[in-house]
């Protein structure tokens, strides 16, 4: 069970087998504060985090909201930059390689960005034109994935600015698996979520991991999709790893069966925390 700041276990796996690896990655912010919130103070969202996530592996960062979890993934996906520390994926340096490791991954956001007044093929088509996809191979790649999701034929054609969130986050979901990624990051897919349509976003991940050997590193606080999905998961409170392993080794470390009083008793807080940015 390493604790933050030390390398994982799975560090010494042979390249070929060692898809992310994150060596002390450091990241923080300047944020308002004072009376009329003038002044501005430094805050540490990511703090000397360092893991690695075998190939095929869905690798779970569990904490509450403001704990860090966002802003990990948004440094992963190349959208920050870190202050410090070495991101590789499968070998290409985050930094140097950038748009190399852009072609590898797909992102997904509990806040999904669309053009509302399009319809999910019609922003389905534009991402796949800029991936360089034949649109047919698209149309029907798109449509097949979001009827495996539980989308109704003709919400296809439907704009998006009237389907609820879970409808929005599912066509986020098809746009991300569009181009058969490497490596995926799941962002709290399911934030918001309806218990169905939840179980039917958890099945095709599961699915795209077993059946396309994508990579996932999967961020949540929902403790039982935690458990369901990932093979290994790492407790992440204020910016820091406090403890990695699968959910029964977190929860033999801390001498309970449920994984969230484990999550409690290891970091001394609740998934309901708000502790600041990302």
């Amino acid at each position: 069970m390493p604790l933050s700041g030390e390398i994982s276990a799975t560090a010494d796996l042979p390249d070929r087998e060692r898809a992310i690896s994150v060596d002390r990655l450091h990241m923080s912010f300047a944020r308002r504060s004072g009376l009329f919130r003038k002044s501005r103070e430094p805050f540490v969202a990511v703090d000397q985090v360092s893991f690695t996530v075998r190939r095929g592996e869905i690798y779970g960062v569990l904490g509450p909201n403001g704990s860090g979890k966002s802003t990990l993934i948004r440094a992963i996906s190349t959208l920050l930059i870190p202050d410090s520390g070495e991101v590789r994926i499968f070998g290409l340096d985050l930094v140097k390689d950038q748009a190399r490791i852009r072609r590898l991954l797909s992102r997904v956001s509990v806040d999904a960005a669309f053009y509302k007044k399009l319809s999910p093929r019609e922003n389905l088509l534009y991402s796949a034109r800029l991936y360089g996809l034949d649109p047919r191979e698209a149309e029907l790649r798109s449509l097949a994935i979001l009827k495996r999701l539980g989308l109704r034929e003709s919400a296809f054609y439907e704009s998006l600015e009237e389907m609820s969130r879970g409808m929005q986050q599912k066509v986020a979901i098809a746009r991300a698996f569009l181009v058969s990624p490497v490596i995926v990051l799941l962002d709290e897919p399911t934030t918001g979520l309806d218990p169905k349509s939840r179980r039917d976003v958890q099945e095709f991940v599961l699915e795209l991991r077993n059946v396309h050997d994508a990579t996932i590193i999967l961020t949540t606080h929902d403790m039982p999709e935690a458990e369901r999905l990932c093979d290994r998961i790492a407790f992440i409170h204020g910016g820091r790893f406090v403890a990695e392993g699968t959910a029964g080794e977190l929860c033999g470390v801390a001498g309970t069966a449920d994984l969230e009083e484990a999550f409690l008793k290891l970091t001394g807080d609740d998934l309901e925390s708000d502790t600041g940015e990302g």
